[in-house]
């Protein structure tokens, strides 16, 4: 399944933000899918039009901060973005966005967030329901407990972990974040929780592991809590990524099988990739579809609902990797089909 539903697509260039989130990424890729020959037949079958779900406050309360979320939904809301988004530099300087070139108001942004976490949600009970669904949204995963980071305001994976948990829907998930960063907030909220196992391979140079050991008021930096299996990958050691990959997935299956895989599936290590803080992981369009498919094959060999997020992916190039591994992913499931 597919889960896009265009007109609630978020567009950071209405608010004014430049950073290269592009709508070709999902425009594209649903173009090609829809227009390709086996697949276009069954589009009604694949594809979920509409995101039905709603995030409330208490969803982000199994997660954050009483105060943190207070704040997001209080009048220091704006601050916070400005903050998350990193719009604002050292200087006190406008960094990547220009408020005058603005449609609507910053603090409008918000409601697109927890929209896009209601899909991480509504994909989660689509893989548990089919088996695998790929939402053209979410994986906010350096939101931490009482903070935003690096453009996620919130950490909708575990907001939607925590939420079917809680409703018995799913006892133990995966977490496999192949993201071209570290999956930070994600270590961070789910250190020590055997119900929730995370994967990350990511680069093990640059953000945001270039930050120091310990915060201004002497605690360690949340950012170095490891996940439960952590895969550095230096700038220079794409040949080994596949490799180092599969190992750690198979170190997965230690771990007791999940009810649910929650995959982070980010296109940011693609060599096309035009955000300045992917430069330190460099992957060709043939490993990126070898990384996407040895993902899928490793869960669905073993029966695990995966439900899949867009997740990072900057500049106009990133398309083709989901196009390409979607265009795969479901003509293994549909190709062969007659009905």
């Amino acid at each position: 399944m597919i889960l896009y539903e265009p007109v609630r697509a978020i567009n950071l260039l209405q608010y004014g933000i430049q950073i290269p989130v592009r709508d070709s990424r999902a425009v594209n890729t649903f173009d090609a899918l829809g227009k390709h020959p086996q697949l276009a037949p069954f589009l009604s079958k694949w594809h979920l039009p509409v995101i039905t779900e709603r995030i409330t406050r208490e969803d982000l309360l199994r997660v954050h901060a009483p105060s943190y979320v207070h704040r997001l939904f209080s009048q220091e809301l704006e601050q916070e973005l400005l903050s998350v988004f990193e719009l604002i530099d050292a200087q006190g300087r406008y960094h990547r966005y220009d408020p005058v070139q603005a449609r609507r108001p910053l603090t409008d942004l918000f409601a697109d967030i927890l929209l896009n976490a209601a899909g991480t949600v509504q994909c989660a009970r689509s893989a548990l329901r089919h088996g695998f669904c790929f939402y053209f949204g979410g994986g906010m995963h350096h939101g931490h407990f009482d903070h935003g980071s690096g453009f996620c305001p919130i950490n909708d994976i575990l907001i939607a972990a925590r939420k079917l948990q809680a409703q018995s829907a799913v006892q133990s998930v995966w977490v496999v974040d192949v993201d071209a960063h570290k999956g930070d907030g994600t270590a961070a909220l789910t250190a020590g929780d055997a119900t929730i196992t995370s994967l990350s391979i990511h680069m093990a140079s640059g953000w945001p592991l270039d930050g120091p050991p310990r915060l201004a008021d002497g605690t360690p930096n949340p950012v170095f809590i490891p996940s439960d299996i952590d895969i550095p990958v230096e700038s220079g050691e794409e040949k080994y990524y596949l490799e180092r990959l599969s190992q750690g997935l198979n170190q997965l299956d230690h771990h007791g099988r999940p009810d649910l895989a929650i995959v982070v599936s980010g296109a940011d290590p693609y060599e096309g990739d035009e955000l300045p803080s992917t430069a330190g992981l460099r992957l060709s369009l043939d490993q990126m579809l070898a990384r996407d498919q040895m993902v899928y094959r490793f869960l669905r060999e073993r029966n695990i609902p995966a439900a899949y997020l867009m997740a990072g992916g900057y500049g106009d190039r990133v398309w083709e990797v989901y196009a390409r591994f979607l265009t795969w992913a479901l003509c293994d499931i549909y190709g062969s089909r007659k009905d």
